[in-house]
């Protein structure tokens, strides 16, 4: 063992890798709520309701709206999670001991997350209402509404990060095990001597996996559809686009692992580890991203199925458009650039050493 350098590293190096990160990102609890304030009423009282929401440590202040037709766009965007509407009149009211109402708007698109928001709200109004009158009825009484996922059902917020997952694994672990396998069979060589570049030859790797991956993908949409309700409420031609560049940067980063694995049980065994760790970690697929650390909040910023699993939710349930959907299109488009590139460099410098 202590000549095997490799075997030394996996042995010290990956449990704790899997500690610190298990430890830091797998986290059920919500935090850093980003939340958007519409003040109507622009009082001592409904400033003090503002900041019971930012001083309980749950919500930041993300946005301060200044009009209702802000609000549809900070919750399809995702800019603000939860959206606090103060009404006219709400000083007044409470001054004449009468029930003063506010709204909660929640995007529900993650159940889990929205319900625990709802109850972290609930419990906020309570606290401030018992202030006002502690003996009596609550004068402050909040009226929550779930956007997009009313009935706040975990299936609907599942799907997206399935197909992230499902179709991440197989389309890094499919390509990871083709170039792998030809390197064991000697065909690579022929290859390199043929007069073919390197682009057209990852294109040439790449395509028939990208048309089985693309049609798979889509027919765990469709098939989710039937099956579990799930609603399709934007473009298809939208859908089809993002399915192709997540599936492009998958099987790119497929691979860049062929290009430095020597056989095909080391090829799956990193891909694997590539495709399953981040995806289902570091995604916000089932874990929260804003309750993360702020290292490991940075480290997700590489993960593609973070960039898809937001925009295939935005798209299906809040049927985003093209200007909700450009920054995760372009940094799918990036990624896959990146590791295609990444890849056709070492496979050039395989071919001249």
């Amino acid at each position: 063992m202590a000549r095997d350098r490799r075997t030394l590293l996996i042995l010290l190096f990956v449990p704790a890798l899997f500690l610190l990160l298990y430890g830091y990102a797998l986290s059920f609890d919500v935090r850093r709520v980003r939340l958007a304030v519409e003040d109507r009423d622009r009082s001592r009282e409904s400033r003090e309701l503002t900041a019971a929401f930012v001083e309980s440590g749950y919500f930041v202040l993300a946005k301060v709206v200044r009009a209702p037709e802000e609000i549809p766009r900070l919750l399809d965007t995702g800019e603000a999670l939860v959206v606090l509407v103060v009404p006219e009149g709400f000083a007044r009211r409470l001054q004449e001991g009468s029930p003063a109402g506010v709204q909660i708007l929640v995007d529900g698109t993650n159940a889990n997350t929205a319900a625990t928001v709802v109850n972290y709200a609930l419990s906020i109004v309570r606290s401030v209402s018992e202030r006002h009158r502690p003996a009596a009825a609550p004068p402050v009484q909040a009226e929550p509404r779930v956007w997009y996922n009313p009935e706040l059902r975990s299936t609907i917020f599942l799907v997206p990060g399935l197909v992230a997952y499902i179709m991440m694994l197989t389309a890094v672990v499919s390509t990871a095990l083709s170039i792998v396998r030809e390197k064991e069979k000697g065909t690579l060589e022929q290859i390199r001597m043929a007069p073919i570049g390197t682009a057209p030859y990852i294109v040439g790797k790449s395509l028939p996996y990208l048309v089985l991956s693309f049609a798979a993908a889509l027919l765990i949409v469709l098939v989710s559809m039937a099956l579990f309700d799930l609603p399709m409420r934007g473009s298809w031609a939208l859908l089809s686009a993002l399915l192709a560049l997540f599936l492009a940067g998958a099987l790119a980063t497929g691979l860049f692992v062929s290009t430095m694995a020597e056989s095909q049980q080391v090829a799956f065994q990193v891909a694997a580890l590539v495709a399953y760790l981040p995806t289902l970690v570091l995604s916000g697929f089932i874990f929260p991203i804003a309750s993360m650390p702020a290292p490991v909040r940075l480290l997700t910023y590489i993960v593609p199925a973070r960039y898809f699993v937001a925009a295939l939710r935005g798209l299906l349930l809040k049927g985003a458009g093209l200007e909700v959907l450009a920054p995760s299109l372009a940094a799918l488009a990036v990624y896959a650039t990146a590791m295609g590139a990444l890849a056709a460099v070492r496979l050039r410098r395989e071919a001249v050493a």
